[in-house]
């Protein structure tokens, strides 16, 4: 049974998205402060984390950065700001997603349900399959990634995005296409999410030419195949 941890100090919002998700047949574990939160992720181990950014005493982003030290769960990271710095941080510190407060629970849930199907996917067995470029070569296999010769450590997130237009490469892909082939799931608000994860892809590998950005429309990779 997929295990949810919700990391949240209002508790409107923790019973109304655990009654959601126990309906969906997830166990679900909540906290209500950054500290019991982080004890939490220890203590159960959990496959997904929605994660509020405003918590008392050790906040959000806080939390994010310490489990990222110790765990790969799939974070979808809470904010009532609308600031777009705040979801800048959140992603770069180590979320994978993130939906503003108000927000739905049918899509918060819709999001979970994508998060889920796509962890069972990278757990299946999959034929090896390395993809050669003249700076970079991806193993999909092993999820390893080098550029001129050097191993990049990539997220999850980053990974499957880079490996998605790698794919499909001197293809134009949209940032829609690729919250589709990514996260899983149709997106239905703003896509910076996207622009994000490449911004942090770009850096790792040392040459933001590899992937281009087609204003209007999206991303595309160009390295060379060899």
């Amino acid at each position: 049974m997929p295990k949810i941890l919700i990391v949240d100090d209002e508790r409107n919002i923790i019973d109304l998205v655990s009654a959601y998700l126990r309906r969906e047949g997830y166990e679900v574990y909540t906290a209500s402060d950054g500290t019991s939160g982080l004890k939490a992720v220890r203590a159960f181990r959990p496959d997904v984390v929605i994660l509020d950014i405003m918590l008392p005493g050790v906040d959000g982003l806080e939390v994010l950065s310490r489990m990222r030290r110790e765990s790969n769960a799939y974070v979808i990271m809470l904010t009532a700001r609308a600031e777009e710095t705040d979801k800048i941080v959140g992603l770069s510190v180590g979320a994978d997603d993130y939906m503003t407060k108000p927000f739905s629970p049918h899509e918060l849930v819709a999001r979970v349900k994508a998060a889920l199907r796509r962890m069972r996917s990278l757990g299946a067995d999959q034929p090896p399959d390395v993809l050669s470029f003249e700076h970079v070569r991806i193993d999909a296999g092993s999820r390893e990634v080098w550029s001129n010769g050097n191993p990049v450590d990539l997220t999850t997130t980053e990974f499957d995005l880079l490996l998605a237009l790698a794919e499909h490469r001197g293809m134009v892909l949209s940032r829609e296409q690729l919250l589709e082939k990514v996260w899983g799931y149709d997106y239905y608000g703003e896509t910076r999410v996207v622009d994000v994860h490449i911004g942090h892809i770009r850096q790792k590998l040392g040459d933001p030419d590899l992937i281009q950005t087609v204003r209007g429309v999206g991303y595309r990779f160009v390295d060379e195949a060899k």
